[in-house]
């Protein structure tokens, strides 16, 4: 497969938001995205605004990084967020049955180096960093799965 790759400036936490918004809308069970960058680079904020635009009705989205992996019943499917920052090994993300959501959730993974060879290939990763200004974000996506490519092609428009 041949990776494809975009880059898009996030000026402010808003515009990340409805980019996790238009994401999420296209998601379906069995997709899971990657996220990636440094601690504040705004993982869990993406993944915060994507979780609140799946869910019917409005709850608290905690950062899963004490419980490692918060689950939400959404009208698409359930979703898995997971933060593996305190995993040790790839053996941990299979016992937590993350491995097996990977096949039947929505799937948002932060800290995926984790997961070592157990990354799904047809992922979507999101690379994400600071930007320019204070609130601004750098972001690079990248995919091989042809399943990304029309969803990735609105968001670059």
């Amino acid at each position: 497969m041949t990776t494809r790759q975009t880059a898009l400036t996030l000026p402010t936490p808003e515009a990340t938001c409805a980019l996790a918004r238009r994401i999420g809308a296209g998601l379906r069970p069995g997709d899971v995205l990657l996220l990636t960058g440094e601690i504040g680079a705004g993982k869990t904020h993406f993944a915060r605004c994507l979780i609140q635009s799946l869910l019917d009705e409005p709850e608290d989205v905690p950062s899963p990084t004490f419980t490692l992996v918060q689950t939400y019943d959404t009208a698409t499917g359930e979703l898995w967020h997971a933060d593996l920052y305190r995993l040790t090994g790839p053996d941990e993300s299979v016992e937590l049955g993350l491995t097996e959501a990977f096949e039947t959730a929505i799937c948002l993974v932060e800290w995926p180096d984790r997961l070592e060879d157990l990354a799904p290939r047809d992922a979507l990763r999101l690379s994400f960093a600071a930007g320019q200004d204070e609130d601004a974000r750098a972001l690079v996506l990248d995919w091989e799965a042809p399943r990304w490519d029309a969803l990735i092609a609105e968001q670059a428009a």
